[in-house]
C-alpha cells in the first residue's frame, strides 16, 4: 500500500481555490517532494494530509487512514516537522522532548532512551540542558526533527525544514535524512530550495497556482523537460552584437539573457566573441525546469 494518496483534491478558501484537482501518491519508502513558488499550494496541501486544514473535496489515505477521520491514528504514525518554530521556550532542549514523549506515552526509560538517541542523532547533545532561546536557528531545527522521531514514526512530513538555515547546516540536515531513508522511514517534503528536492527527492511534483504541472524523478525532469545548457549573458548590452542560428532559444530577463540548447558547441559559438567576465556556459538544472514551468515573474 502507498503510504500517501492524494485522489483529486481540491481545497477552496470562499472564492479562492488554493489547491485544485491534485493527484499524486507516495510509495512506502519513498522520498518524496513538492515544489512550488510561494501560494502555489504546497503547505495546504500538507496540512490536509494531517488534518491541521480540512480538504474541500476529494480523497486522501495516509497510511491508510483518512485524515478527516482519523487525525489521531496519522498524527501517532507519523512524525511532523512544521514550518513554523513552535518550540517551549520556557523549558531546555531535554524537557521539550520529554513533553512530547509524554503525549505519545512513552515510558519514562524508554523515552529516556529515545531522546539520548535523538540528540546523539542530531548532534544536539551538549546543548540537552539549555534553553530554547540560547539555541541557533539551526539547532532548533534539529530539534524539531528530533521531536518528531520521538515516536519512531513511518512517515515523517517536513514543510520547508531547512528554510533560512546556512548551507552547513543545511547539509547536515541532508546527511540526516537520507540515514532515516536508508533506515526505511518515508519522507515527504516541501521546499523552496531546488538543490535540495534535487539532492533529496526520489521524485517530486511541481506545484503552481494550486494544480500539479510536473511530476517524475528529478533527473528525468531537467531530462525531459529543458535543454541540456545554458549560456547566460550577464549584461544585456553584450548580447547585442551576437549572432546565432539554429535550434537556440533565448530569453531575456532583465539585464541577464539566457541561451538554451542541446548542444554546448552551439553555445560556445556564440560567446565565442564575448570577454570571459560577460558569460558562462553551465549544463541545465532543476531551477531551470522550474523556471520554466512556473514562470520567472512573482506571483501575487
Amino acid at each position: 500500500m502507498p503510504a500517501i494518496i492524494v485522489d483529486h483534491v481540491h481545497k477552496s478558501y470562499e472564492e479562492f481555490r488554493a489547491v485544485n484537482d491534485v493527484s499524486f501518491r507516495v510509495e512506502t519508502g519513498e522520498f518524496y517532494g513538492l515544489l512550488g513558488p510561494n501560494g502555489a499550494g504546497k503547505s495546504s496541501l500538507m496540512r490536509m494530509l494531517y488534518n491541521k486544514t480540512e480538504r474541500t473535496s476529494g480523497t486522501i489515505e495516509v497510511l491508510g487512514f483518512d485524515p478527516a477521520r482519523d487525525e489521531l491514528s496519522i498524527k501517532y504514525l507519523s512524525g511532523i516537522v512544521p514550518q513554523d518554530d513552535n518550540l517551549d521556550v520556557d523549558l531546555d532542549v531535554e524537557t521539550n522532548l520529554q513533553v512530547y514523549a509524554n503525549f505519545y506515552g512513552l515510558a519514562a526509560r524508554a523515552a529516556r532512551e529515545r531522546i539520548h538517541e535523538l540528540l546523539d542523532f542530531l548532534e544536539l547533545s551538549e546543548k540537552k540542558r539549555a534553553k530554547i532561546r540560547e539555541l541557533s536557528g539551526g539547532m532548533r531545527r534539529r530539534l524539531i526533527i528530533a521531536r518528531a522521531l520521538l515516536n519512531n514514526p513511518q512517515l515523517l512530513i517536513l514543510d520547508e525544514p531547512t528554510t533560512g538555515l546556512d548551507p552547513q547546516v543545511r547539509h547536515l540536515i541532508w546527511d540526516k535524512l537520507r540515514l532515516l531513508k536508508k533506515q526505511g522511514l518515508t519522507l515527504m517534503l516541501t521546499t523552496h530550495y531546488m538543490e535540495e528536492a534535487f539532492q533529496l527527492c526520489d521524485r517530486l511534483a511541481i506545484v503552481d497556482r494550486g494544480t500539479k504541472v510536473l511530476e517524475g524523478k528529478p533527473i528525468d525532469l531537467v531530462k525531459g523537460h529543458i535543454e541540456a545548457y545554458v549560456l547566460e549573458i550577464i549584461q544585456r548590452e553584450a548580447s547585442a552584437r551576437l549572432t546565432y542560428q539554429g535550434p537556440v532559444r533565448r530569453e531575456t530577463i532583465q539585464d541577464r539573457v539566457l541561451f538554451f540548447s542541446d548542444s554546448a558547441a552551439e553555445l560556445e559559438a556564440i560567446a565565442g566573441g564575448l570577454s570571459p567576465g560577460d558569460f558562462y556556459l553551465r549544463q541545465s538544472n532543476l531551477e531551470d525546469v522550474f523556471l520554466k514551468t512556473t514562470g520567472r515573474s512573482l506571483h501575487e
